[in-house]
């Protein structure tokens, strides 16, 4: 199989799959970034 692409559908399509994978990514590292954010919050008290 040789490197790279022959078309702009493959091209294309390689793309949005990147994309999507990214996207995913990112749907499950925000929440789970913001927990560890808050969840530092309330083991710690002032007074």
């Amino acid at each position: 199989m040789e490197p790279g692409f022959h078309t702009l559908q493959e091209f294309m399509t390689h793309t949005k799959g990147i994309a999507y994978l990214l996207i995913g990514v990112a749907l499950v590292a925000l929440p789970l970034f913001w927990r560890f954010l808050s969840g530092r919050d309330d083991k710690q008290k002032t007074f």
